[in-house]
């Protein structure tokens, strides 16, 4: 079926998308306008990727990511594109305590990223021992500690603040990010703007404090601008399909098409769907990989020039992830959910527990509540995938008995729902700038080829879709210099 669709279609370059996750759809809809035909290939049997929205007694809940950074046009501004602006909703409350030392604490109200700014306020917030808290004020009078290259978070805060810091402040906040451990993961890719204030400061907690701001005694810290879709974030996919195949008839979004092969021809690109006597060929003059890490490397092994972004590739390992979803009566809580002021819970892996984050989401996302009250509680850090293949009952029991351990609620959930995400975030390891360096660097050596996703700024949806973004405005770019025609990029 070699050059099938091209024969076929118009004479307008063809720009194939590998993957129809969130990021593989925002590149089809940032290209949706533009002079060129678009097919998204998705291997599953539905586009969104770790968006996926269904029912939990009757209120539509996120099964996977639920929200971005609301004060960022560059990602914001798609979803008004898409026609979705009046559906965008703000969080209620977005503040986070701490279940530690036998109770849920406070987080200091002077954090970036869980590493702390004042220490008077973290010894208020009772995270810490007294031991503990004696050692994180040595940051204030430690000399500087220059890094050679790349350091793990934890050896870098560690030796600025001590241990308990990593532990019940630090590790906690990258679990939910990443599902990944403080002792792994890259200071200066994953608290990248903390790495950067900090070569302008001696203190850590000075560093930190630059990035925050300074408060008049007694007043709450400001809210984060979060935001979600009414209906449910997972609600977006489907959104950007239509929108791509209402503007663009001869674009194509195919699920079960799962991309085996690429190589680069004499005229372009050859994608191959599917393997054996039931293989198809796929004429293309660009493509963009937006799929995970091993994906991506196996698809790039079929590239001359490629060897050292596949090597890069390979080495980024994934955490799988599950979400339990529990729906309670609202006089299950004591005190109810509201008064407590904040909005979610994590839980230090010190403590031996399960659950790593807890969410109110009825709390978060007040447009939600109603007759129940919804908890969202993660389970799964790099190392724990023994964990998740417990069956969906055992993974329930540890969630309501761990629930109820920290909150006190009382009775079992009226409704449950268990979403497993396999390989579900990317690690961005001690090396991970230089490996994302390696393999950027090596597509852009390739004509007309194009990465995006979670691997590369970001795991949030927010920097996913400012991927796309790059990565469209890279293939017209390419495109238009080989046509000698003026291509406005998408970004413009």
């Amino acid at each position: 079926m070699a050059g099938t669709e091209r024969d076929q279609a118009s004479e307008k370059p063809h720009v194939v998308i590998v993957g129809g996750g969130v990021a593989g759809l925002s590149a089809a809809f940032h290209l949706r306008n533009e002079p060129v035909r678009v097919t998204v290939l998705e291997g599953s049997s539905r586009t969104g990727g770790k968006l996926s929205v269904s029912e939990v007694a009757g209120v539509p809940v996120d099964e996977g990511a639920e929200s971005l950074y609301a004060n960022r046009r560059k990602t914001t501004g798609l979803i008004k594109d898409a026609g979705l602006g009046d559906r965008i909703m703000s969080a209620g409350v977005t503040a986070s305590a701490i279940w530690t030392r036998g109770e849920i604490r406070r987080q200091p109200d002077r954090q970036f990223m869980g590493v702390p700014c004042d220490m008077d306020d973290l010894g208020r917030s009772g995270v810490l021992s007294a031991a503990g808290l004696d050692r994180a004020r040595q940051d204030l009078v430690l000399p500087s500690s220059d890094r050679a290259g790349d350091v793990s978070v934890a050896q870098y805060v560690g030796g600025r603040f001590g241990q308990e810091v990593v532990d019940r402040l630090v590790d906690p906040f990258l679990a939910g990010v990443f599902s990944g451990r403080a002792e792994d993961l890259s200071f200066e890719a994953t608290l990248t703007p903390l790495a950067r204030s900090s070569a302008r400061h001696v203190s850590l907690a000075d560093a930190a404090g630059a990035l925050v701001p300074h408060l008049p005694e007694g007043a709450a810290p400001p809210s984060v601008s979060v935001a979600t879709l009414a209906g449910g974030f997972g609600s977006l996919p489907p959104v950007l399909v239509r929108e791509v195949l209402a503007a663009a008839p001869d674009a194509t979004v195919r699920t079960d098409a799962p991309v085996s092969g690429l190589a680069r021809g004499a005229n372009g690109w050859r994608v191959t769907v599917g393997s054996g006597a039931a293989a198809e060929e796929i004429d293309a003059d660009a493509v963009v990989v937006a799929v995970p890490a091993g994906p991506a490397a196996r698809l790039l092994d079929g590239v001359a020039g490629t060897g050292s972004a596949v090597s890069a590739l390979t080495d980024v390992p994934y955490s799988s992830v599950a979400m339990v979803t529990l729906a309670y009566p609202r006089t299950a809580f004591p005190g109810g959910l509201s008064g407590r002021g904040y909005a979610a819970y994590r839980v230090p892996a010190v403590e031996g527990k399960a659950v790593k984050e807890v969410t109110f989401t009825t709390v978060k996302w007040p447009h939600l509540a109603g007759e129940v009250d919804i908890v969202r509680c993660s389970l799964g850090r790099l190392g724990e995938e023994h964990l998740l293949q417990r069956d969906d009952a055992d993974l329930v029991a540890l969630a309501t008995a761990e629930l109820a351990d920290a909150t006190g609620v009382s009775g079992p959930p009226v409704a449950t729902r268990v979403s497993r995400w396999a390989d579900a975030l990317p690690q961005y390891t001690v090396g991970h700038l230089a490996r994302v360096e390696t393999i950027r660097g090596a597509v852009a050596e390739q004509p007309g080829l194009a990465v995006c996703g979670a691997l590369y700024e970001g795991v949030g949806v927010g920097v996913c879709m400012a991927t796309a973004r790059k990565a469209a405005d890279q293939v017209l770019g390419w495109l238009a210099s080989q046509s000698g025609a003026r291509t406005v990029p998408a970004g413009v």
